[in-house]
């Protein structure tokens, strides 16, 4: 237990209320990207994306076109 904080407790909650935990929980982490250290591959396949988008930006999608395609895939 940390903080007061238990599994037990947190399993006492309903589903949308843990869902919402973990949205929260998640946002306060993306919050500060650098308290999360990157390993040297991470670091490298980043640095080796950026680069290729940098070389072509047309050749990826916007995210509401690849969203779009998965849908309708169902």
């Amino acid at each position: 237990m940390r903080n007061g904080i238990s599994i037990a407790n947190i399993l006492k909650l309903g589903v949308s209320e843990r869902i919402q935990l973990v949205e929260d929980v998640w946002d306060s982490v993306a919050a500060i990207p650098e308290a999360i250290p990157l390993t040297e591959k991470q670091r490298k396949e980043l640095d080796r994306r950026l680069v290729a988008y940098h070389n072509d930006p047309s050749a990826g999608s916007p995210w509401k076109e690849v969203k779009k395609r998965i849908l309708s895939r169902k």
